[in-house]
């Protein structure tokens, strides 16, 4: 989908600076989209992610964190990272990295990409050592990464400079690792050196003057260096489903433990999680230039405040919210992955979605872009005579601006926002064609749906650590071409 598709569908002019500045912003925030999987030596590969390098696949999956904070009394921290993966021939999305390859031939690849950095400390989990500084928040770098790979090993090399003003910091990482597989099992070893300039290093481990106390003194630790051990695997549980593993031990330089907020010693880090895997294994449909495309046009109203998800999808409630009634417009495109999954009537379908939000003059208007993946079933008894489909969208979307309803909400409980968010697309549906008796219309659906974007109940670096979010009830027609 183009941003001139939608213009069409919108017919409205007026659309057109906040699509090409979405897009932009999209790209910035690296829409979800691990570079980084420990907060202190970024690696220059993606450790889960090279576990599915097919071109064409595709993967949902989560990884749970558990680390050693690295500043003075902030214990052990969990993080959830939600795995959103796509390899294609060119692009590729990797949980908190999103970017373009090019690849010459088997042994040389670059990597030019925007990257969530998963590093320093928001206001509602700071440690009291800490207790009057600003939060130092998650960046977005800029970087590009060259891959050698050889029997013996793959080299990486990555030069990343923070875009998002936050640190303005600089970082050359250096790795090298070696693939292991044996049956189900996958393994990769690697060892990391990351060399930090001043500005990141000042930014997430210095404390400013004005931050400064008589137990915490002003201090900058500059330039260094830190050096990671570290170990992911893989199994296959099926040819589809994927457990994931992995310990990182990280040793900070030493200007940066000399600082009064950081932790003495070493860095450790775990993660366990799974993954379930579209396309690794065969070519897909996506791929398939004679494939179906799945067009969906929506409109749809925000829900009232106390009418959570749960309480829509089990039919208890279905309230607008008549006190600021903003809406949303859009147009979501889909590619299949996978039709009649194992001969069963469930079909994986592939969206990417661009939604304007009319704030209706409470703030400026937005625009919002989706990018999921979604399962129809459609086994239903009566489904021979009138075809349904229930629908589960799950990916992630961005807004270039907090919607109204999200920015009012969670300033009335004290709450960050961000623009980044989970997405879920939970929709029902039905043949038009069947309703009509029209062969034509068959593949054209009528149906209802929520528009949901959430934080995860605020256990998500990667989306600001949120808890709250917007839904959105809309209903739409979806044409099967």
């Amino acid at each position: 989908m183009t941003p001139s598709f939608f213009l069409r569908a919108a017919t409205a002019k007026q659309y057109f600076s906040p699509v090409r500045k979405t897009v932009l912003h999209c790209a910035l925030l690296a829409c979800a989209f691990p570079a980084a999987w420990t907060a202190h030596a970024q690696t220059a590969s993606s450790p889960f992610n090279e576990f599915m390098t097919a071109p064409g696949s595709a993967g949902l999956g989560f990884v749970t964190r558990v680390e050693r904070s690295p500043y003075v009394g902030g214990g052990n921290r969990k993080d959830l990272l939600p795995l959103y993966l796509y390899e294609g021939e060119r692009f590729f999305l990797h949980a908190n990295r999103i970017g373009v390859k090019f690849a010459p031939d088997e042994d040389h690849r670059v990597d030019v990409f925007l990257r969530r950095r998963l590093e320093g400390f928001p206001e509602d989990e700071q440690p009291a050592a800490l207790s009057g500084m600003a939060a130092r928040s998650t960046g977005v770098d800029l970087g590009v990464t060259y891959r050698y790979n050889q029997p013996w090993g793959t080299l990486h090399a990555s030069l990343l400079h923070d875009v998002s003003s936050v640190s303005d910091g600089n970082e050359l990482a250096l790795e090298y690792s070696y693939d292991w597989r044996s049956g189900r099992w996958a393994l990769r070893p690697s060892v990391s050196v990351s060399m930090r300039d001043s500005k990141l290093n000042n930014y997430y481990y210095g404390v400013l003057a004005g931050e400064a106390t008589a137990a915490r003194p002003a201090y900058a630790p500059g330039s260094g260096t830190n050096v990671a051990l570290n170990l992911y695997g893989s199994y296959n549980l099926t040819e589809r489903w994927r457990l994931l593993g992995g310990v990182s031990v990280t040793a900070l330089d030493s200007r940066i433990k000399d600082s009064p907020i950081v932790r003495k010693g070493l860095q450790p880090s775990f993660f366990v999680g799974a993954s379930y895997d579209f396309g690794s294994y065969k070519e897909q449909l996506w791929a398939d230039e004679k494939s179906p495309t799945y067009v969906r046009v929506l409109y749809g109203r925000a829900g009232a405040d106390s009418c959570h998800l749960a309480k829509i999808l089990t039919f208890k409630c279905a309230d607008l919210d008549k006190t600021t009634p903003t809406s949303i417009a859009g147009v979501h495109v889909g590619k299949p992955f996978v039709e009649k999954l194992n001969g069963w009537p469930l079909d994986f379908v592939g969206y990417a979605g661009l939604v304007h939000h009319n704030d209706r003059n409470l703030q400026a208007n937005g625009m919002q872009v989706d990018l999921f993946m979604k399962a129809f079933y459609y086994g239903f008894p009566w489904s021979h005579k009138v075809k349904t489909r229930l629908g589960w969208g799950l990916g992630v979307s961005y807004a270039n601006r907090v919607p109204y309803t999200e920015a009012s909400s969670q300033a009335a409980r004290n709450r960050p926002t961000s623009r980044l968010l989970n997405y879920l697309d939970p929709t029902i549906d039905v043949s038009l064609g069947d309703l009509i008796g029209s062969r034509n219309l068959k593949e054209t659906y009528v149906g209802v749906g929520v528009s949901h974007r959430s934080g995860i109940f605020g256990s998500s670096r990667l989306l600001g650590d949120v808890n709250g979010g917007s839904n959105y009830i809309y209903t739409y027609l979806e044409m099967k071409i």
